[in-house]
């Protein structure tokens, strides 16, 4: 008798922590905390396979499951590949703490370092945690393929909110192939001496939102590629960087399109461009429907800008069109002598409307350039546009 109330007081007593690291691993709740794989968190050890396995246990989940990065830890992690698709009917990552990528002398093969694919009803929360690219020890080569910090390929219906990305070697976040994807409150921030460092890339991908986020890049803070489609960018603070680029399209002569675009209640700050559609000769297609509304510009060198010699002076009788393009409420200072430059070989519908854009310095005056040009310009646009 005195055994079996000894173990039945020695059961009492380890049951809660038996309990508690068994929620921890998923059985029960379906959480899935990195530690419990083994990641170190000190910021050394590469916790590469700890952070794989504890994904291959989210994703085979039956039902939702969460993904835990916990806070106040350092996670080392060199090419990371989480794919899909999953058993899990929805997953959620929780980047509470801090995901770091080793120098460029350490780097694996591979141009993308943290790589999701065919992941459907994803979420990713970066609240209280963020990612570091490392991408000072890369950028001095200008020839290297610098690799992108996130990249998502074939998820649907994604949400990332609270994510903080900086420093990357490459572009920062790649969308390829997404059908319904929603970016809030994101903050990327990298030097403007920074190369090819892209905020968002997006490709063949359809209805894509982002808002309320603030980019600070070395390139386009948003650049829209072929097959990009209802994309709607609000709210969003771009600079340094290159602006929100549309393009470039049509290189080597190919076909490609972008339409349904949306860019509203937009900033630019010490950026190159702002609103910018850039295309190569000799490709085919179409940019179309575009909106670019309610914009402030501080001190950009080109605030309106349609570029179809993107790359090339030569004469050629072939281009992407463009069409339906309206450019309406931009306010504010241009650091250059060209506020809008409209350099068309193939524009139509293209309507600019309360535009009031001054030079930065008190003493100078900005002036427009347009070619090619088919459209309305409203009279009280500054400065005056005259088209050839």
């Amino acid at each position: 008798m005195k055994n079996l109330i000894a173990c039945i007081l020695i059961l009492g007593f380890f049951s809660p922590c038996i309990c508690q690291r068994w929620n921890l691993v998923g059985t029960k709740k379906n959480t899935f905390n990195v530690m419990e794989y083994g990641a170190r968190g000190d910021g050394k050890s590469d916790d590469s396979h700890a952070f794989l396995s504890a994904w291959k246990s989210t994703c085979a989940a039956k039902g939702a499951a969460t993904l835990v990065i916990p806070p106040q830890k350092k996670f080392l992690v060199t090419n990371l590949l989480f794919s899909g698709p999953c058993k899990a009917t929805s997953i959620h990552i929780k980047i509470q703490g801090k995901i770091i990528a080793p120098p460029k002398k350490s780097w694996k093969s591979g141009l993308g370092w943290i790589r999701i694919q065919y992941v459907n009803g994803l979420t990713i929360d970066g609240t209280g945690g963020g990612i570091d690219g490392y991408g000072s020890t890369w950028w001095s080569c200008i020839s290297c393929l610098r690799p992108i910090v996130l990249s998502f390929h074939s998820c649907n219906d994604l949400s990332v909110r609270k994510l903080k990305i900086t420093n990357s070697p490459g572009g920062h976040i790649a969308i390829n192939g997404c059908y319904g994807a929603k970016f809030s409150n994101v903050v990327i921030d990298s030097p403007a001496h920074s190369p090819n460092t892209d905020g968002f890339d997006i490709s063949a991908s359809k209805n894509i939102v982002i808002e309320d986020s603030t980019i600070q890049a070395g390139d386009d803070c948003i650049a829209l590629n072929g097959g990009s489609s209802y994309i709607n960018v609000t709210r969003v603070f771009c600079g340094p960087g290159h602006g929100i680029s549309i393009g470039s399209l049509g290189k080597h002569n190919s076909h490609e399109i972008v339409e349904e675009v949306y860019v509203r209640n937009c900033s630019f700050i010490d950026t190159t461009n702002g609103a910018r559609i850039k295309t190569f000769p000799g490709g085919s297609g179409y940019a179309r429907k575009i909106i670019f509304e309610q914009i402030q510009l501080k001190n950009v060198y080109n605030p309106i800008i349609i570029d179809q010699h993107y790359g090339s002076q030569v004469a050629t009788n072939s281009a992407l069109q463009v069409n339906d393009v309206t450019y309406r409420g931009f306010n504010g200072t241009c650091a250059g002598d060209i506020a809008i430059d409209l350099d068309c070989m193939d524009c139509f519908n293209i309507v600019l409307d309360q535009i009031n854009i001054v030079s930065s310095q008190k003493r100078n005056k900005v002036s427009a350039i347009c070619k090619n040009f088919h459209g309305k310009i409203d009279d009280s646009v500054v400065p005056k546009v005259s088209c050839k």
